[in-house]
């Protein structure tokens, strides 16, 4: 793993298109990652990031649902949501390739700092 590599925040980078030509993380360059990303936890298999947030009504659970969706929109990378009443769950996964990439832990940045 190189310094570069490791002193980049992933809030400044930008996804990457993938037509499924890309290879998965690592599992420890996962878990590095997963490190930058407050809240999120990875799946069983490790192929899938999530995180669910919950809010004090309906209108803040719209209105976060639609800023995720700007980011996933402005990003090219977009998640599976569960929306409810005052929760929204998020998943990322690399539907390409069926694992994570470096795409997955950007926008989950990206997420956590639409809440400061």
């Amino acid at each position: 793993m190189t310094e570069q590599w490791l002193g980049t925040r992933l809030i400044e980078k930008r996804c990457i298109a993938c037509e499924g030509d890309i290879d998965p993380l690592t599992d420890e360059m996962a878990e590095r990652y997963l490190e930058q990303v407050e809240g999120w936890e990875f799946n069983e298999s490790q192929t899938v990031i999530s995180r669910t947030f919950t809010f004090e009504n309906f209108k803040e659970t719209m209105a976060f649902v639609n800023a995720v969706a700007w980011v996933a929109e402005s990003e090219n990378h977009h998640p599976d949501l569960t929306v409810s009443y005052r929760c929204c769950g998020i998943s990322y996964q690399t539907h390409a390739i069926n694992a994570l990439t470096e795409n997955d832990f950007i926008c989950a940045a990206k997420i956590n700092a639409l809440l400061g």
